[in-house]
């Protein structure tokens, strides 16, 4: 993981775990209620995401909900759905860890917990957490980016992902991707709130570098793997275009000892929701 930047665990949860999340999540599916006015397409182009989510206090305060984004080309203009909407959603966020019964225990299970004290992690917070469908044929493309852009903290180093697979992420469905080793030249853009009177919510500071796509490999996982993510590594995900979903739970921790949470994120803790601890 120090060496790399991301770290592939196999099988760290088992098949039922996996399909209690997946169970668990068409169940709120069922029952989502989106007013037109929210329905949001998640985007990671930068033009496409100060639009979309920049605009939308629905995105901005949804650190500690359970909201609904969808993927691209789902809703005509009025925010109606071309499709059924379980097959619209492109991810679920940010809170369900805090939330959802079946979500927060396995973001607190004591394999988790476990593993945070051996990666020496002393006050781990949770700091969200996102259901991501990777829809057959629709889901979107990740462009190449660093978690730290969005979840900054100082000192660096202190954010990190945990990515399950719910089911076999391969590269046809839309594995991840990374650059191993790109996790120690820092950071060269930030997503920040804007100021007060601004177009948008959201804006982007500094640019991200261009890739050279040569140096990225790709990480198949099986159904119930865990990869970790360190915040500064360099990693992606492909269009889904085969007919099979690529569904994962992720949530990013912080470590919150000596560690400053920046106020120009666009998540922030609440009052109603301040950062959890992951040890139980």
């Amino acid at each position: 993981f120090r060496q790399d930047g991301f770290l592939v665990l196999e099988h760290f949860f088992t098949p039922e775990e996996c399909d209690s999340m997946r169970k668990q999540i068409q169940g709120i599916i069922a029952e989502m209620e989106v007013p037109l006015h929210c329905r949001t397409e998640f985007s990671t182009k930068e033009g496409e995401q100060l639009q979309a989510q920049g605009s939308s206090d629905y995105f901005l305060t949804s650190g500690d909900k359970i909201r609904f984004f969808f993927e691209k080309g789902v809703l005509d203009e009025r925010g109606n759905f071309l499709i059924p909407k379980e097959r619209s959603v492109s991810k679920i966020g940010h809170a369900l860890h805090a939330h959802d019964p079946i979500f927060k225990q396995i973001t607190h299970s004591p394999k988790v917990q476990e593993l945070g004290r051996k990666l020496g992690l002393e006050r781990p917070v949770v700091v969200q957490s996102m259901y991501i469908f990777k829809q057959p044929g629709i889901g979107g493309e990740v462009t190449p980016h660093q978690d730290a852009t969005f979840l900054h903290t100082e000192p660096l180093g202190r954010v990190m992902g945990f990515w399950i697979a719910l089911e076999d992420a391969t590269q046809e469905n839309g594995c991840l991707w990374f650059i191993p080793g790109s996790h120690t030249n820092g950071i060269t853009r930030r997503m920040v709130r804007a100021a007060s009177g601004a177009s948008t919510c959201v804006e982007f500071v500094g640019s991200e570098p261009t890739y050279d796509d040569s140096q990225f490999i790709p990480v198949p996982i099986s159904k119930g793997g865990l990869i970790l993510i360190h915040g500064e590594v360099v990693h992606k995900s492909e269009l889904n275009s085969s007919e099979l979903s690529r569904h994962v739970f992720t949530f990013h921790i912080m470590e919150a000892k000596d560690t400053s949470w920046s106020k120009d994120n666009w998540l922030q803790p609440t009052p109603e929701l301040p950062f959890p601890l992951l040890y139980t």
